[in-house]
């Protein structure tokens, strides 16, 4: 049986380390991050507190407080 090596090209663009991508990401307004993570646990806590789904609830949780935000601006 004839084995295959793994073989990858160098990318010509430096993989950016943890630190530079936390760098990058978008700063929250005072107390959003706080908001998105209460309505995040909430969510969770609904949810009967499923294991794996941290990602979804976070990203739902962000969409609910946008929103909520958005309502209250108008």
């Amino acid at each position: 049986m004839r084995q295959h090596k793994a073989t990858s090209k160098k990318s010509s663009r430096p993989i950016p380390s943890a630190t530079s991508q936390a760098e990058m990401l978008i700063e929250l307004p005072d107390g959003m991050w706080d908001r998105i993570s209460r309505k995040a646990h909430e969510l969770w806590v609904q949810r009967g507190r499923q294991e794996g789904n941290a990602l979804r609830d976070w990203l739902d949780a962000e969409e609910i407080v946008m929103e909520e935000i958005h309502e209250a601006r108008e």
